[in-house]
């Protein structure tokens, strides 16, 4: 059994005992002048934050989270040897490696990060009916084209996607996302894109950078990237280093159900949790994988403005 089901069992079982006894299981809280290396105006929204200088006490394989839901992630397949020496921004430590292992092995071996429950994961649950979502981070790609496909017999076949980092649906098997940041196949050509979705079981949208992916990611440089989901009007944006990247929706209709009378929020679901460099956090199944370091993950219960993204990058870049 993996930390992550370990994890989720435990937690099934002190959430059972709080229960019996009438007692909730307040998530732990973030230090209440938050984390220095997040911008004071975005502090007060910050769900889940992971800067990988902050191994669990005992278990190296697991981090530990700087935001306030107290949302500890799992170092899939590599453990502790993920958190490389790299800095992304000033006062950094540590990055982490995630990466393709295998590309000839139908196996479950890929270096990936996250967490996942099938009850949803309880301490995500300001994503649960929230009207807006930011996910932010730093990210250095160390590929440039997506990777093998290992899932099939295809030597040629290649992922349309690389994953960087996104939450989970109420409802999803590992991938299927409710916000995400990652770079996908749009009408055959790689695109930097946020995608997200507000109903369970429903409609995606994405948002696809009109510039090459070469260009705002280039191979080995450190890129601070974000995306925004207004879940109540059904507005995306994407941002490189503090400032807006123009771009396209992929559809032109109402894939999340919000031209009629609102509030619009997303479904009352916890979502089943992160995942980081790859689909499938529960490791049952390897999907997108990225040779790449992020820094910095950010996941927060609201839209930054354009002004705060840039605050945020500044904030580090300085």
């Amino acid at each position: 059994m993996s930390r992550a089901r370990r994890a989720a069992v435990a937690t099934v079982s002190l959430l059972a005992i709080g229960a019996l006894t009438g007692a909730g299981a307040p998530p732990a809280q973030a230090d209440r002048h938050g984390p220095s290396d997040v911008h004071p105006a975005l502090r007060a929204h910050l769900v889940a934050a992971y800067d990988f200088d902050h191994p669990v006490p005992g278990d190296p394989a697991l981090e530990r989270d700087q935001g306030r839901s107290g949302t500890e992630i799992e170092l899939v397949n590599g453990g502790a040897a993920m958190r490389v020496r790299d800095h992304a921004y000033q006062g950094s430590g540590n990055a982490v490696q995630t990466r393709q292992v295998d590309p000839a092995v139908a196996g479950n071996d890929d270096w990936k990060a996250g967490t996942w429950s099938a009850s949803g994961v309880r301490t995500l649950r300001a994503f649960s009916a929230t009207a807006g979502t930011t996910v932010m981070g730093w990210f250095k790609l160390e590929m440039d084209s997506p990777l093998p496909n290992s899932t099939t017999a295809d030597p040629n076949d290649r992922y349309n996607a690389i994953g960087l980092a996104g939450v989970l649906t109420g409802d999803s098997d590992g991938h299927g996302v409710r916000a995400l940041l990652e770079l996908i196949d749009v009408n055959g050509e790689l695109r930097l894109v946020a995608l997200g979705r507000r109903l369970d079981g429903g409609n995606s949208q994405t948002f696809a950078a009109s510039q090459d992916w070469r260009d705002l990611l280039p191979a080995g440089e450190w890129v601070h990237l974000a995306a925004t989901f207004d879940f109540g009007t059904g507005a995306l944006a994407l941002y490189r280093n503090g400032e807006p990247v123009s771009g396209f929706y992929t559809r032109t209709d109402d894939p999340w159900l919000v031209s009629g009378p609102g509030p619009h929020v997303t479904t009352a679901s916890d979502p089943r949790g992160i995942k980081i460099g790859g689909s499938f956090p529960q490791d049952t199944v390897e999907r997108n994988p990225c040779d790449c370091r992020m820094d910095g993950l950010m996941f927060l219960d609201s839209v930054v403005s354009a002004s705060d993204v840039r605050r945020q990058y500044r904030h580090l870049a300085r």
